[in-house]
């Protein structure tokens, strides 16, 4: 050992290591509570969606909507949220079902007259244009 091994100044560096090492010991399990503690309020308080939509067709949709919509990185997050509005009107499978005759209708001759002739092909062509139209203007798309 070398002199001056227990002089005060070495005592209080050793002091202060050792309270680094609680302090740091503390954090992890300081850090883990409070993570869990807010995964549990976040958990009370978030609203579940009302309809689920699987992932691609969120995706689909999001990349259809920013193509038509100026191809923007703003405008992936809005026409996100708009695909989230249109989920709180309308079921996966009446979204499914609305948008293809929404997209469809336009089609020509005889293969198209199922997308657009019935009633309703009409009525839900109609609305869904209309549970878009209103996302999009609420998200702030502009059309």
């Amino acid at each position: 050992m070398y002199a001056g091994a227990n002089t005060p100044k070495l005592k209080l560096m050793r002091l202060n290591l050792t309270m680094q090492r609680l302090c740091h010991d503390r954090a992890p399990r300081v850090l883990l509570g409070a993570t869990f503690f807010w995964s549990a309020i976040t958990e009370i308080h978030a609203d579940p969606p009302v309809h689920d939509y699987p992932t691609h067709a969120r995706v689909e949709y999001v990349s259809e909507c920013v193509t038509t919509h100026g191809n923007k990185l703003a405008t992936s997050y809005q026409c996100s949220c708009a695909i989230d509005r249109i989920a709180d009107r309308l079921s996966y499978d009446d979204f499914v079902e609305a948008s293809t005759f929404a997209r469809y209708s336009g089609l020509p001759g005889e293969g198209g007259a199922i997308f657009r002739d019935s009633e309703q092909a009409q009525s839900l062509a109609k609305l869904y244009r209309k549970v878009e139209a209103d996302a999009l203007h609420a998200c702030g798309v502009q059309s």
